[in-house]
């Protein structure tokens, strides 16, 4: 049977998501990731999965018909879980009430109506919003996994949510990314989406992590540039998000390319990484 790398994509409008990956925090890093180039050219059978930031080999069936390649021994992934998840700079909790106060505090002070703009849900004004149409709905939900994020020697700063999530196919999405201003730019921000990456691929045992985000979200689409992810196309007038129009942006990280992905967060997570001012001393865009 002959094996070729091709391009598949199989992209489910039902999965667009209501969290916009809307990271409102400006995290630096380099440009979008670039559009797929095409389809490679023909390689002998048995060749292994095509190379990390390209995509899946496909085979030729008994009818001639280009088809997806076996998995062998594949099996549903479970549901992410709802567990801590500990990093040097940032802990990430299952949301609780208890982070109501915190998250009141560190989201939705006067000037952080900014911050949620790419977000589906207005700017909450009050801490009875934030307890009963945040936390306690995002809690109770079954379809899905709220993590918040708790910088070390600090308070509950940001969240995000694994959904949706697939478990058949092995893919989840990363979405609802929201940093308080305190949080923005720091080591313990890059962290806390390596462990939720950390999760889905060592944990878990996902094929494919997603990110998506407005295309008008520039800095989430920087941040996901930045954490590796890999463009993969825009979905246009995807959505109505507050009334208006929305473009999706849709970018991945695939588990052959999450080792090399991985061993590149770490290396700027090291804390030989910052200096005395907790500056870095080298971009994650240059590792």
């Amino acid at each position: 049977m002959r094996r070729y790398v091709g391009v598949l994509k199989a992209l489910d409008s039902r999965w667009g998501g209501w969290g916009d990956a809307g990271v409102a925090s400006a995290l630096t890093g380099t440009r979008p990731g670039e559009t797929p180039s095409g389809v490679g050219a023909p390689v002998g059978a048995g060749t292994a999965l095509s190379q990390p930031g390209t995509v899946a080999a496909v085979e030729i069936n008994a009818h001639g018909q280009t088809v997806g390649a076996a998995i062998p021994g594949w099996s549903p992934r479970p549901m992410p879980e709802r567990v801590e998840l500990a990093g040097r700079y940032v802990t990430a909790e299952p949301i609780h009430p208890r982070h109501t106060d915190a998250l009141y505090a560190s989201l939705c002070r006067p000037g952080d109506e900014s911050l949620w703009t790419y977000r589906p849900a207005p700017f909450p004004t009050s801490r009875t919003e934030v307890d009963e149409e945040l936390v306690r709905a995002l809690a109770s939900r079954t379809d899905s996994v709220t993590q918040v994020f708790v910088p070390v020697g600090g308070i509950a700063s940001g969240l995000a949510t694994f959904f949706p999530c697939v478990p058949s196919s092995g893919v989840v999405e990363i979405s609802g990314v929201l940093f308080g201003r305190g949080m923005q730019r720091t080591a313990a921000a890059t962290e806390a989406i390596h462990l939720l990456l950390r999760h889905a691929f060592d944990d878990l045992g996902y094929r494919r992590v997603e990110w998506k985000c407005d295309t008008l979200n520039a800095p989430s689409r920087r941040a996901a540039a930045r954490f590796g992810f890999t463009y993969e196309g825009r979905f246009r007038q995807h959505v109505v998000i507050k009334g208006r129009n929305r473009d999706t942006d849709w970018f991945s990280i695939l588990d052959a390319e999450w080792p090399e992905i991985r061993a590149r967060h770490e290396r700027w997570l090291d804390p030989a990484n910052f200096d005395s001012d907790g500056l870095q001393r080298q971009g994650l865009g240059n590792i």
